[in-house]
Formats: structure tokens, C-alpha cells, sequence
């Protein structure tokens, strides 16, 4: 069965706000959670950025829900230190918890004062970083030199018994086409039908045939359709800008200054808005039958409360959940 999840955005609610919605999501009927890492928010009037490692032992204990983060290992965060917070968290909370690992954005990882490398040494150091924690999650005593990342005898004494699954994000074809390469899977974000049909074929045809699927739907739901294209145009311009662009700037005020510059009327390209909770059953219906196994929808207004009851209530057990292909 296809589970429909709650996406859990730090940058835009107080840890405390986000435990207490996960909670309200989890009686809604909402199957699970992803949650962002970030430093800093894509602006500043979302103004929040929680540490998620240290939420997520709290939202996991609070709820039975699986849940997953979407990181980026290799400049801020050394790959064994990602390698312990998650098995411990996967140790507490067995068979509930997912990890997904990107090669990140200026904006979270400037901070190390260190230069930030083009895409493909990106790219290169986190497939460092993937085998670095793979190794470790099974057990082994890890040194290792590469190019980009280095460690010295390095072992984790608290390990679950199974790791957690280790998913790949990706936004383009190409990027699909390299994570099926290494992955268990992928993660990616809501995009216009035809997009989204080439990023599953590069993904499917190289590798990624029986890996599952999961999807960040940015969603924009509120009583009309007004209030939801402002609701989205407010907080989430940034889903209007390309990811060669969004992972180069440096500040949130600089993400300000570019998406001022985007009209309204682009923004259902790349958000779902709409005050139709029928429409919103169609998209959503629609993902499942792209052979998406996992779907977390990203309120991207601050009405958090209204949407989880109305989906809830009115489209979560309207759906066809099984699992198919087109």
C-alpha cells in the first residue's frame, strides 16, 4: 500500500509546532513523516531553522510513524557523525526510520568558511560519504582517503539490526539516472506531469527498475484559491527557482531579492494550489499511479491545522493505494 505522509518543514514552524502537528497527522491518518535539515530557512519570512536531529528523537517517541530526513553529508555535517545519529535513532526506533542524502546547498554550508565545489565534485563527495556510511552502518572499522572526505578508524558501537534505508535525492534526469546507480531508492519533488514522467524513465532505466519512489508534494491548500496562491506565494517562491540556481546562493535574504522577481501566476507550475480538495485528490491519485510508493505532502502555507484535518477527513481514505505503474 502506498503510505501518504506529512511533510514537517524547520523552516517555516518551531520544533514545537512541527512535534505538535506530527502528532495531529498521525491521528488524521497520516503514515509517515519527512522532515528538512537546513541551517538556515529559504527566507526570511519562514524564519525558523530547528536542528532535525534532535526533534526527530522527540517526533519518533511521540508518534509510531516512520520518518526520514532529506541531508547533505560531506561539508557541515562529517558522514560519521551522520552515520550515528542515524543508527542510534534507527536502534530506538527499529524499522522506522529513512535517510536520504543530497549534495546540498550553498546556503546551509557555507558556514565551514571552506570552498563550495561545483556540482560534480558535489557529487563525488557524497558517494564518499555513502560509502563511508554503509560501511559503518554494517558494522566495519572505517579509514578511508578520499578526495573529499577523510576518516580515521572510525566505528560505531551502538548499531540497529537493520540499517535504514539510504535514498538518494535528486530533482533532474541525470541526477535520477546517478542515484539509481548507488541507492535503495529515490526521493524528489512534485514537477508538471511530462517532467515527472522523464525523471522516473531515467531512473527506472538505469538502475532504479524495483528501488521505490518517494515524493515532497508541495502542496498549497486553504479555504479558496486566493488565499492559497498567497499562502504559497508568501512562503515557497523559492519551488519557482532551478535547483543550478537555488543551490548557489548564499543568504535567505538573497533568495528574497530573486523570487520578488517571480510572479504569482508561475507559482501552480510548481505548487499544487488550490482550495478543491477534489483537485487535490486527482493529483495526488495521479502520483500513486506514477508508482510512487511514498508521497509527503508539504503544506507550503502556515495553515498547517486546517489542511490536516481536511485531508484527514476528506482525501486521505478516498484513494486508491495500490501500488501501480503507467
Amino acid at each position: 500500500m502506498v503510505q501518504i505522509g506529512y511533510h514537517a518543514s524547520h523552516e517555516q514552524f518551531t520544533p514545537q509546532a512541527l512535534l505538535h502537528y506530527v502528532q495531529v497527522a498521525a491521528t488524521a491518518g497520516f503514515t509517515g513523516v519527512m522532515a528538512s535539515d537546513h541551517l538556515a530557512p529559504w527566507s526570511e519570512r519562514q524564519g525558523q531553522s530547528g536542528f532535525v536531529w534532535s526533534w526527530l528523537g522527540a517526533a519518533m517517541q511521540a508518534t509510531s510513524l516512520s520518518f526520514g530526513m532529506v541531508n547533505a553529508p560531506g561539508q557541515r555535517y562529517h558522514p560519521v557523525i551522520i552515520a550515528q545519529a542515524a543508527a542510534t535513532l534507527a536502534a530506538m526506533f527499529p524499522d522506522r526510520l529513512w535517510c536520504s542524502f543530497g549534495s546540498g546547498q550553498l546556503m546551509n554550508e557555507h558556514i565551514t568558511g571552506q570552498r563550495w565545489p561545483t556540482k560534480a565534485e558535489r557529487n563525488a563527495r557524497l558517494l564518499e560519504c555513502v560509502e563511508v556510511i554503509r560501511a559503518l552502518w554494517a558494522g566495519e572499522t572505517v579509514s578511508y582517503t578520499g578526495a573529499a572526505i577523510q576518516v580515521d578508524e572510525a566505528y560505531l558501537y551502538t548499531r540497529p539490526a537493520k540499517p535504514p534505508l539510504l535514498l538518494g535525492a535528486a530533482i533532474t534526469p541525470e541526477t535520477a539516472a546517478w542515484v539509481a546507480s548507488w541507492a535503495d531508492g529515490i526521493i524528489t519533488v512534485h514537477k508538471p506531469l511530462a517532467q515527472q514522467r522523464a525523471f522516473i524513465e531515467a531512473f527506472r532505466t538505469h538502475g532504479g527498475e524495483h528501488k521505490p519512489m518517494f515524493l515532497q508534494a508541495q502542496t498549497s491548500y486553504a479555504a479558496s484559491d486566493d488565499a492559497a496562491l498567497a499562502g504559497a506565494s508568501d512562503q515557497w517562491r523559492n519551488a519557482a527557482l532551478p535547483s543550478s540556481i537555488s543551490t548557489e546562493l548564499r543568504m535567505p535574504s538573497q533568495f528574497d531579492q530573486l523570487v520578488d522577481l517571480i510572479p504569482r501566476e508561475k507559482l501552480p507550475a510548481h505548487i499544487r494550489i488550490s482550495a478543491d480538495l477534489g483537485q487535490h485528490r486527482e493529483w495526488l491519485q495521479q502520483d500513486i499511479d506514477l508508482g510512487f510508493e511514498r508521497i509527503y505532502i508539504h503544506n507550503v502555507n502556515q495553515e498547517q491545522l486546517p489542511f490536516l484535518h481536511a485531508f484527514g477527513e476528506h482525501v486521505l481514505p478516498t484513494l486508491d493505494r495500490k501500488e501501480s505503474s503507467v
